[in-house]
């Protein structure tokens, strides 16, 4: 980004949700920019410009600044969490641009003063705007809890070496400071205590804190839910379930191999792995983790996958507007999943879930409120792609070893009543006939194929259906 593209940004923006600083600002004046955006729909504080003019200035110290910022955040009232800013080199110069995601779960103030932007200021909130504004966040604050009888052993430390030293732009800060700022740790009493959220991400042991904070995963064979299944209670920290239902989904989620154009040999899963994992990630998040006694549910069923989530949907974010509404429930969650790579703060995971599925051919994702929670469904291609496309479940073949050329003409056979050696060779037109005719007497000695008639006249058709 230069200088112009710089300044175009900051005029576009109109000063509603972007506010700037020269490189000597106070810790207040940051802090205040920050209380303001985080009351509003959110934006960017830049510094090292000069206000009014928008010329770059640059950093002196650009550590020191990231520090102020930083200083500056966790002095707001609740503490502000907030993506770690970044340093941008500009010409030689540096700009530090730190980001307040829109829809955040409290309402902030500064010394005790409730602020928000009003076009290019900063103003109080009214007690009636104030009144509203906390009515509609509704001042969750279950993250900041800290429970009973737990303290800084109950930590997997090692877990949070591994965080910090993938984060860039920290230098050399200890890891309690960096859960400090994170909202994983608070002070009591002179003490940093671990909070509900640091629990959940980084616990030895969260499960024995939070109730009900597993992943219940199942796969049935079958539309419905029936006594035949796969299951997995999936438990620890929630960058562990994570990554222990994505494998469980890995290896349970059926292989699909199509033909393509030009009878190339397609492979893949039956949903776009990418939009699996949004729906896993979105539940982990966003849960709501005050209902007990029920888990997140990850069901596979030959037609579906099904996330189910405890708690309705939180805040302004209804079924209707959720590809368009950002709220989050669990801000400290979402911020350090973000800062794992697991998810983009900015809220984007819905819109990416449609265009994958959209991709695949696949409906959009239903999403809908139960009883007691939230679901996500993918629907798969079921019936309807041995219709449109021949398919086959590899897993049912493993046994038996089938070369890919193999597998093609199976594929080929479910879509055909028959096939013959003139058929194979188009299929695999770079391999020698007698290596293509001892592929097919292979299929015949292990019972796949039934051979048809007699030298030219030889076909061979399924002796059973796969």
């Amino acid at each position: 980004m230069d200088v112009v593209e710089l300044q175009e940004k900051i005029k576009q923006g109109k000063g509603q949700t972007l506010d700037w600083h020269p490189q000597d600002v106070a810790a207040a004046a940051l802090a205040t920019s920050l209380v303001a955006l985080a009351n509003g729909a959110g934006g960017m504080v830049l510094v090292g410009l000069t206000p009014r003019s928008g010329r770059l200035q640059g950093l002196h110290d650009p550590q020191a600044t990231m520090d102020l910022a930083l200083e500056a955040a966790l002095g707001v009232t609740p503490p502000l969490i907030i993506p770690l800013p970044q340093l941008l080199d500009i010409d030689g110069r540096a700009l530090l641009c730190m980001s307040v995601p829109a829809g955040l779960p409290h309402v902030y103030s500064l010394d005790g003063k409730y602020l928000v932007r009003d076009g290019t200021r900063n103003r109080p909130l009214s007690l009636r705007a104030l009144r509203r504004l906390m009515m509609a966040r509704g001042e969750l604050s279950w993250e900041a809890q800290v429970p009973d009888g737990a303290n800084s052993d109950d930590l997997d430390w090692e877990a949070v070496e591994a965080y910090v030293q993938g984060m860039e732009g920290l230098g050399e800060t200890p890891p309690e400071v960096v859960l400090l700022r994170r909202g994983c740790l608070v002070e009591q009493d002179g003490e940093r205590m671990p909070t509900c959220a640091g629990l959940l991400l980084f616990g030895r042991e969260p499960q024995r804190w939070v109730r009900g904070s597993e992943i219940e995963a199942a796969r049935f064979r079958g539309p419905e839910m029936a006594d035949a299944f796969v299951r997995q209670t999936i438990s620890g920290s929630l960058p562990r379930q994570l990554r222990q239902a994505e494998a469980f989904l890995a290896d349970q989620v059926r292989k699909v191999v199509r033909m393509g154009e030009g009878l190339q040999r397609d492979e893949r899963p039956e949903y776009p792995p990418q939009a699996a994992r949004e729906a896993l990630v979105n539940a982990v998040a966003h849960r709501n983790y005050n209902v007990s006694g029920d888990q997140i549910r990850v069901f596979l069923f030959s037609d579906r996958l099904e996330v189910t989530s405890p708690g309705h949907l939180p805040g302004p974010v209804t079924v209707d507007n959720i590809a368009d509404e950002r709220f989050s429930r669990n801000e400290v969650i979402v911020q350090v999943l973000a800062d794992m790579g697991f998810i983009e703060r900015l809220g984007y995971g819905i819109d990416r879930m449609l265009r994958l599925m959209g991709e695949y051919e696949l409906p959009p994702p239903r999403f809908e409120e139960t009883a007691g929670g939230f679901r996500v469904t993918l629907m798969g291609p079921g019936d309807a792609l041995s219709e449109a496309a021949p398919a086959l479940d590899l897993r049912a073949l493993a046994h038996l070893a089938l070369n890919p050329r193999q597998e093609k003409a199976i594929v080929f056979l479910q879509g055909q009543r028959r096939i013959t050696n003139r058929d194979y060779q188009t299929l695999c037109p770079e391999v020698h006939a007698e290596t293509l005719r001892r592929d097919l007497a292979d299929l015949v000695r292990k019972d796949l194929l039934l051979k048809i008639g007699d030298k030219r006249a030889t076909y061979y058709i399924l002796k059973k259906p796969v």
